[in-house]
């Protein structure tokens, strides 16, 4: 072994080294036997340059060592010899009688403790967050006199649970399922003539609108409870399509800004509200009464005061209910339609004789819409009817009947000279 010293270092060597220090060395290259001996040795020598120094050399070098005080001392660590195999032969002591538990990074991190899966009664999801890594021989019972002998390695795939083996099949079969109806309504959409691509296309729109709000869970094998409505009117082929707006579009517009309204005229009475309605609660309830009242709903063109304005002012003409369908028209689900005049260079929107334009809709946004037919009682139309009435006679009943009045400046317009103002719902115009 040849040790190439240079000036001002150090070499502890044991049992295997010799120690050596330079303190005035430059270049110098000593081959030096080296022997199993644990004694060390302390070279010093102050020599000018040399390019090697023989045996004779190394003799002369270590007559400078002065005393066994001034050899290094090295602790050989403790090495465990396992002759029988590979690895440490002892468990370390802080290791001793401590269980051990395979895991595996990939497990879910479900329950600390579950001391009561046993008593679930969903049997699928008992095993859903318990771990799988060495699940195999976890825990097998071995007998006692038998662990010196010859044990099998379990070498068979850990078994699933139920949950996991049917996890990814349920998947896959509604991957299938979802392109199945999207090429079915694909080619159904082809073969549809306009007026009904149309309805399938509304029909989707107001399922994707229901479940995007409510929030609507189905199940793998759950049909859509949604039923397409009825149209309002008969869409014929032959018809000219002039102008085409979605409800998306028609959200996005913008209204011009106008001036603050004014009041024209005025019309009817009013009577005043009873303030022991107040006083209605859930313990202290009242019975609704049936009122025997006329209500007048007219269309736009049969409103003797719309027609007196037309002659003088006002280019745009409609009734309350008109206007506030129109307002609302994105937000409503049944179908309607209105019927728009045009006289000269005035516009009338009139509603249909013997519609159900002025009743009051029943859960027509709701998760789960009436979906009854016929003379049923839970039926739409029968609904809305029910729902009117009732409205129709608590707007009454809570009023001071046959009290004081407060008057407008005009009439009601739909009271004749020999009709009783009983008999006339208590209704004002403007």
């Amino acid at each position: 072994m040849h040790l190439l010293l240079n000036s001002n270092c150090a070499f502890n060597v044991t049992s295997a080294a010799v120690a050596v220090r330079q303190e005035v060395v430059s270049g110098l290259l000593l081959p030096v036997a080296l022997r199993q001996s644990t004694t060390s040795f302390l070279l010093r020598r102050r020599v000018a340059t040399f390019h090697r120094v023989r045996t004779g050399a190394i003799r002369r070098a270590l007559l400078g060592v002065t005393s066994l005080t001034d050899m290094a001392k090295f602790n050989a660590p403790v090495i465990q010899d396992n002759p029988s195999g590979w690895g440490p032969c002892a468990v370390p002591e802080k290791f001793k009688d401590m269980p051990y538990q395979p895991f595996s990074k990939g497990d879910r991190l479900g329950k600390v403790a579950d001391w009561t899966g046993a008593t679930y009664q969903d049997k699928r999801y008992t095993n859903k967050y318990s771990s799988q890594f060495g699940g195999g021989s976890q825990y097998a019972y071995f007998h006692e006199e038998d662990e010196t002998s010859f044990q099998l390695v379990d070498t068979a795939k850990t078994q699933k649970t139920a949950y996991q083996r049917n996890r990814m099949r349920f998947a896959q079969r509604n991957l299938r399922r979802d392109k199945d109806r999207r090429n079915l309504t694909q080619f159904n959409m082809q073969t549809l003539p306009k007026s009904a691509k149309q309805k399938e296309r509304d029909r989707m729109r107001l399922q994707k609108k229901f479940q995007k709000q409510f929030g609507v869970r189905q199940k793998w094998d759950q049909k859509s409870q949604l039923k397409p409505r009825d149209s309002s009117v008969e869409v014929r082929s032959d018809w000219e399509v002039k102008e085409e707006m979605d409800f998306p579009r028609l959200m996005k517009m913008r209204y011009m800004e106008v001036a603050d309204p004014l009041d024209i005229e005025c019309c009817g009475g009013l009577e005043y509200y009873d303030k022991a309605f107040d006083r209605v609660t859930t313990r202290n309830e009242k019975q609704l009464k049936s009122i025997k009242r006329i209500f007048h709903t007219v269309t736009t063109t049969d409103d003797p005061v719309i027609r007196k304005l037309a002659k003088t002012q006002g280019n745009v003409f409609a009734t309350d209910a008109i206007l506030a369908t129109l307002m609302c028209c994105t937000r409503s689900v049944n179908s309607w339609d209105i019927i728009v005049q045009r006289v000269g260079n005035k516009l009338f929107f009139d509603k249909r004789d013997n519609s159900d334009f002025d009743l009051l809709t029943v859960s027509e946004t709701a998760n789960e819409p009436p979906q009854d037919e016929g003379n049923s009682f839970n039926s739409p139309r029968n609904l809305a009817m029910e729902a009117t009435y009732i409205n129709h006679n608590f707007s009454q009943q809570c009023l001071r009947m046959g009290g004081e009045r407060h008057k407008f400046p005009n009439p009601n317009p739909f009271v004749e000279e020999d009709t009783d103002k009983s008999e006339v719902a208590s209704v004002a115009y403007r």
